[in-house]
């Protein structure tokens, strides 16, 4: 579970009610058409611009930006160290129980390649084009709630230009007046409130994500092709810890 994702969104909402509640009812803020409009309208359009299958993939994507386990940079170089020093003293081939217990599917299907031969041009140029797919899979996500992100406040305006038609056909009735000024103001809040605090901040965080997980994935990539090669443990140490910054580097070696 990301705990900031979490945090950040209940205490926007919380914010904006607590701010609410100190102006007045939180019932002024609930209508329903509104919600209908911005929401409906936001995910209608959406659902234009992308095919119905992107849709439904984008369920399981997003659950990166909340329920996303990563392991760190420093545990995979120290697993690779450690893996390196298997295959140097027992041969390649002891790594394969390695590989079957290995948690990511990306490293397992690295470290499978190796026990299985392959040269490490061949290596390199499979999973390379593996985590293009999954750059691929991430920008999809994070563009389709970028794209709810600028629909939902449009849908907003529009909430608010049926409002202000409904209100001004029936000026001689006094009685709608409110019910309509109300759709038409409460669109445009539930709008900048969805694109704000929801659509926006999740495209953020599935970026950030991607690059972080692409970059696990490089070290990954470099890990395993070292290791096919026979590089000593040491060497490979210094080559995978070359991707982070120097406050950041460990070593196995004392």
């Amino acid at each position: 579970m990301d705990i900031a994702t979490l945090v950040g969104i209940i205490t926007a909402f919380a914010l904006v009610v607590s701010a609410i509640l100190m102006g007045g009812s939180l019932a002024l803020f609930v209508n329903i058409p509104s919600v209908l409009i911005v929401v409906g309208g936001s995910l209608g359009a959406t659902m234009i611009n992308y095919p119905l299958p992107d849709m439904l993939k984008v369920i399981k994507v997003v659950k990166n930006a909340f329920l996303h386990k990563q392991v760190t940079a420093s545990e995979v170089i120290a697993n690779f160290v450690k893996l390196a020093g298997i295959a140097r003293r027992e041969g390649i081939l002891a790594l394969e129980s390695s590989a079957n217990e290995a948690n990511d599917e990306f490293m397992k299907k690295g470290l499978q390649l190796a026990v299985d031969g392959l040269e490490p041009g061949s290596i390199r140029e499979i999973l390379e084009t593996e985590v293009v797919a999954i750059q691929d899979r991430h920008k999809l996500g994070a563009e389709i709630f970028t794209t709810l992100g600028t629909f939902a406040p449009a849908m907003g305006m529009i909430g608010t230009l049926i409002g202000l038609v409904q209100m001004l056909q029936t000026m001689d009735d006094p009685s709608t007046i409110g019910p309509s000024m109300a759709v038409a103001l409460l669109t445009t809040f539930y709008g900048a409130l969805l694109a704000n605090i929801m659509c926006l901040p999740i495209a953020g965080k599935l970026k950030n994500r991607s690059s972080s997980e692409v970059m696990v994935k490089d070290l990954m990539t470099e890990g395993v092709i070292s290791i096919a090669k026979g590089e000593n443990p040491r060497v490979i140490e210094q080559k995978l810890n070359a991707y982070l910054p120097p406050q950041m580097r460990e070593s196995s070696f004392k």
